[in-house]
């Protein structure tokens, strides 16, 4: 019996190293599953922060190009609204600067006048000069095209000559431009 003993012994032990072998094994694949799975989380959470980083960093730039814009479009209004500014007080002026030329033009048609035109024109130059320098400019109509940008037609006048069709021929109100911008269109006769 006693080799039965000792084999028996010998296959319990083996039994128990089996077992502790295949438990050691099984030990080692959870240990490896609990790392991948911990690197796995690792990975996802490395993946949402680096998403979340380029969804700020494009919103940065959103919000950097679009404060960017609005500085650019402030500064370009600030610009118009000083070379425009004096818009309305000009244009308020201009009837006084009609009642100049017609005063000159009556004046002109009386002898007896020559020495106040003289001192009225003087005047009206200065005038006038002064409103250039603001950027007032006169609108140019003697012998010019028609044009509806800067014109506006008041009378049609049939004409012989076909070269006059589309012209200006009459000049009724004069018109002024202010920095490049019409502030009131010359009122003219248009051959037709």
């Amino acid at each position: 019996m006693s080799k039965d003993k000792e084999t028996k012994k010998e296959e319990v032990n083996e039994n128990i190293e089996n077992v502790n072998e295949n438990v050691s094994t099984e030990e080692c694949d959870n240990r490896q599953e609990a790392e991948l799975s911990i690197e796995e989380k690792l990975q996802k959470e490395l993946d949402e922060a680096n998403e979340k980083i380029a969804n700020l960093e494009d919103k940065y730039l959103r919000q950097v190009a679009e404060f960017d814009n609005y500085r650019k479009r402030t500064i370009k209004e600030k610009a118009e609204l000083i070379k425009n500014g004096g818009e309305r007080a000009i244009e308020s002026i201009l009837p006084v600067l009609d009642d100049f030329e017609r005063a000159i033009s009556n004046m002109a048609k009386d002898e007896n006048a020559a020495e106040i035109m003289t001192g009225v024109e003087l005047i009206y130059n200065k005038f006038v000069g002064i409103l250039k320098q603001n950027g007032l400019e006169k609108i140019e109509t003697e012998g010019a095209d028609f044009n509806t940008d800067y014109h506006e037609a008041i009378a049609m006048i049939p004409t012989p000559d076909e070269a006059l069709k589309g012209k200006v021929l009459d000049c009724v109100q004069t018109g002024y431009t202010l920095n490049d911008k019409v502030i009131r269109h010359a009122k003219v006769a248009v051959g037709e």
